[in-house]
């Protein structure tokens, strides 16, 4: 029989979807203030992959990742992602009672094997948290780098997420030692 025991501390990244820099740039600064110093920020990346953001956001999209100093319980990613819906509404748009957001953000973490998402959004690859919230296996690491599933997004499926979030993996096993 297994005996329960803590899990081990993972780093919390935060992908965010935007048009305006000055917002991304404003959403850091609150990051800092709730979740600590960022040891990892990516360039801005555009995000052509799919049309599915062009309607509510618009064209010229930019990603960008941001990684934080400070590791994480992988139980509080459902916190995190409570904390990132609410700043999504504080800054989404409502015209005739329809909300367009002006930014996206997607909480998750990396661990020694997998980067998990969360989600408010119920399937079969993903597992319930609380409040709402589900988290998903997005990639497993696997023969020295990010490997995805059938079910990841085709952005996280490119080599230069892979290389992003390879080296923030990287950067959380040398912290862990």
């Amino acid at each position: 029989m297994g005996k329960p025991s803590r899990p081990k501390q993972v780093k919390l990244i935060i992908g965010l979807l935007a048009k305006n820099k000055k917002l991304l740039n404003k959403i850091e600064e609150f990051f800092i203030k709730e979740f600590g110093s960022i040891d990892h920020r990516s360039r801005d990346i555009s995000f052509d992959y799919t049309d599915y953001y062009k309607k509510e956001m618009g064209c010229h999209i930019k990603r960008r990742f941001i990684s934080f100093k400070k590791l994480i319980s992988p139980g509080y990613i459902a916190d995190v992602k409570i904390i990132t819906n609410s700043l999504e509404r504080k800054f989404s748009n409502s015209k005739k009672g329809v909300v367009k957001r002006a930014i996206n953000i997607d909480p998750g973490y990396i661990s020694d094997s997998k980067l998990v998402l969360a989600t408010t959004k119920d399937y079969f690859h993903r597992i319930y948290l609380k409040k709402g919230i589900y988290a998903e296996v997005t990639l497993a690491w696997q023969k020295g780098g990010f490997r995805p599933f059938e079910w990841t997004y085709p952005d996280y499926r490119t080599p230069e997420y892979a290389a992003i979030l390879n080296n923030i993996r990287h950067s959380y096993m040398d912290e862990r030692g």
